[in-house]
């Protein structure tokens, strides 16, 4: 390796790591294999579909968005984001952020398979960018309304996509699940971490 890319490299690996995302549960995950992000930067962007938009091209785009966004005042660091996308047959699921919505969302998956997508995009200090989807297949069981409305009054569903969250009460829910579990949680850490290393990321090591 000569000098100049040793040095590059270096740089890199010294890089700041920004998490473009408010989500608590983002960074618990993070946590659990050892990555503390130096700063936490949420991004806003709009998240409304385009026309036609798929919902495969709706999580990467809008993890994409938000990296872009993060890195436009962060441009020497390393961003990461992610969007999380709920699917039921062609429908995007909302995130809920009132209880008939919760309702709502609850009342469509119930008794029935459902799919989670999670785009990640990460963008590194030289301004390459790089993207991948996770994309897990989730089978309620058949919701009686009672469990319905409990699940509502826990306030579990708030702001989580197809309004509700598999690592809470609402794992009871669930039948079967194929895929990432940590990508319905909200980051696939599989995924982030091989986009974090494969262009450049490195963590610290303690002094």
């Amino acid at each position: 390796m000569s000098s100049a890319a040793s040095s590059k490299s270096a740089a890199a690996g010294s890089a700041q790591l920004v998490l473009a995302s408010a989500s608590p549960r983002r960074l618990e995950l993070l946590s659990q294999v050892g990555v503390t992000p130096d700063l936490v930067d949420p991004a806003d962007v709009d998240e409304s579909p385009l026309k036609d938009e798929t919902a495969r091209r709706l999580a990467l785009r809008l993890a994409s968005d938000k990296a872009a966004a993060v890195a436009a005042r962060r441009p020497n660091a390393f961003v990461l984001a992610a969007d999380t996308v709920v699917v039921v047959g062609r429908r995007v699921l909302p995130k809920a952020e009132t209880q008939a919505e919760a309702r709502a969302c609850l009342g469509l998956i119930s008794g029935r398979a459902h799919r989670v997508l999670t785009g990640v995009c990460v963008r590194s200090p030289d301004g390459r960018a790089a993207t991948r989807l996770s994309e897990t297949r989730l089978h309620f069981k058949r919701l009686t309304q009672q469990e319905i409305e409990d699940y509502v009054l826990s306030d579990e569903w708030r702001g989580k996509a197809g309004g509700y969250g598999v690592q809470g009460r609402a794992g009871g829910f669930v039948l079967s699940l194929s895929g990432s579990y940590t990508g319905v949680v909200g980051l696939p850490l599989y995924e982030t971490l091989a986009l974090l290393e494969g262009l450049g990321w490195r963590r610290s090591v303690p002094a």
